[in-house]
């Protein structure tokens, strides 16, 4: 829990049995999508119960969906699912929670001495409520929800926020709330992207024929309903070819059901270029603020065994933008704008 603040007023000047006062504090959360505690199919089934029961996440009756879920799903799934998180767990623990607290710990004090920051996760620990209701209690009377996706989506940045408003729709005083609009298209997000592939491909031994732009899959049926995500993917992949002067093969992973996904899917891709003569390739995931479960053992381990099965001979995988000088530098611009009124330019 974060340290108890001193009263605004003197103790002598508070009327009797009055509450303790805060003093007034600008918060910040940083947010994700979550992670289970440990790579053991126990944890795996507990966190996957709780992701797969979202709505925004499967939209799909209730009534419907569970059984499937609770009879089938969670009864097949976490084994596997736990071997893949067991390839990439550390002595940190899931690298999303690992790499997200640190992105916490960069950005102490980056907003003055009157600004707290703090990171949570939608699905597992630290749960939004817990550490929404931690900054109100720390004196936060403002708070700047930031969820780390740049393209917005149902299923991640809103699933976010209504854990937040379901959170304060508990509290009889509530913070004044803003939320991180989604920067798909931003150029401190489109040049931080540009600088850490350029930086990355430098290194490499081999020049890169393609630049793949791996974005995490969603059902079609989600852009037929209006969700912007696969048209804020598309210009991400664009604006950012156009910054690196060179087109980029854009695709979908992630797939899961029997349901039509956005395409082209990524596997399919990556098993298909070597076909046209593409042997050599870099991939790169601009979706995940932070590398994970789905770059570091889907794209990185199992998209690697797929592209040299085929026939590929060079592969690179470009790690997210993380908690890299770069990506931290383009979170403290984006943060710094949005604190705008609230927080005095430095």
């Amino acid at each position: 829990m974060p340290p108890v603040l001193p009263p605004a007023l003197p103790p002598a000047l508070l009327p009797p049995e009055h509450p303790p006062v805060r003093l007034r504090k600008v918060g910040v959360l940083l947010t994700n999508l979550g992670t289970p505690d440990g790579p053991d199919v126990k944890s795996v089934k507990r966190y996957l119960l709780e992701f797969l029961s979202d709505k925004r996440v499967v939209e799909i009756p209730a009534i419907l969906w569970q059984p499937i879920l609770r009879g089938i799903i969670l009864n097949t799934r976490p084994a596997k699912s736990a071997e893949a998180y067991a390839q990439v767990w550390s002595d940190d623990g899931s690298p999303l929670a690992a790499i997200t607290k640190a992105q916490n710990t960069a950005l102490q004090g980056a907003f003055g001495p009157g600004v707290m920051v703090d990171w949570a996760m939608r699905y597992g620990k630290p749960s939004i409520a817990e550490r929404v209701q931690a900054l109100k209690d720390a004196g936060c009377d403002r708070i700047l929800i930031a969820p780390l996706y740049p393209q917005y989506c149902g299923a991640t940045t809103a699933t976010a926020n209504d854990k937040v408003f379901e959170t304060l729709a508990k509290m009889r005083w509530q913070p004044a709330i803003r939320t991180l609009p989604p920067y798909y298209d931003d150029p401190a997000y489109i040049d931080a992207l540009a600088e850490s592939i350029e930086a990355a491909v430098a290194k490499l031994d081999f020049e890169p024929q393609a630049i793949v732009a791996s974005f995490h899959g969603m059902p079609q049926r989600t852009l037929e309903l209006g969700d912007p995500y696969h048209c804020h993917c598309q210009k991400t992949g664009r604006l950012l070819g156009e910054r690196l002067g060179k087109p980029l093969v854009v695709s979908f992973q992630s797939r899961f059901g029997r349901a039509k996904w956005l395409d082209p899917a990524t596997d399919t891709t990556l098993e298909e270029l070597p076909e046209k003569g593409i042997t050599k390739i870099a991939i790169f995931a601009p979706g995940f603020s932070a590398d994970c479960l789905e770059t570091l053992e889907e794209l990185a381990i199992r998209g690697r065994e797929s592209f040299e099965e085929k026939g590929g001979t060079h592969f690179a995988y470009i790690p997210c933008l993380n908690d890299s000088d770069i990506g931290i530098a383009m979170l403290r611009a984006l943060l710094t704008r949005e604190l705008e009124g609230w927080v005095a330019p430095a």
